[in-house]
């Protein structure tokens, strides 16, 4: 086995884990309270079932489908950051209507619910499925 194909291996380990990982933290945490939530659960399905096919069976539409659902995870991530931002920053003026500029950006940043930069989780698992399909040739 070639280092090149040890990275490989060890970044697919690491995807098909942080996809699996995640998405049973969001079934625990009930992040499906509307469409808008079920996106990532969606996608993290999708994702699991692309990279296994494309374990499977390594092929040019394989690695293409994995790569188009790696971007799917970046796109849905960037959402969810400002879906996250958006809700804490809501909460806080709903608080403390009084709150602007850093004040604000730092108490929606902060919150606990819904953790602001949880989303980023997604856009990491997608640049590791598109480092994971760099380059791909068939066998």
């Amino acid at each position: 086995m070639t280092p090149l194909q040890s990275v490989r291996r060890l970044l697919f380990v690491i995807l098909v884990l942080g996809m699996s990982g995640t998405a049973v933290e969001l079934l625990l945490l009930k992040h499906d309270d509307d469409r808008i939530q079920l996106i990532p659960l969606v996608l993290l399905a999708a994702g699991v079932v692309a990279a296994v096919l494309h374990a499977s069976r390594p092929t040019a539409a394989t690695a293409g489908a994995l790569r188009t659902t790696m971007i799917a995870f970046v796109a849905a991530g960037a959402a969810g950051l400002y879906f996250h931002y958006r809700a804490n920053v809501e909460f806080q003026l709903e608080t403390d209507p009084s709150l602007a500029g850093r004040a604000l950006l730092m108490k929606a940043l902060e919150a606990k619910a819904p953790p602001a930069l949880a989303p980023g989780v997604m856009i990491q698992l997608g640049l590791v499925g598109l480092a994971y399909t760099l380059r791909f040739k068939e066998r």
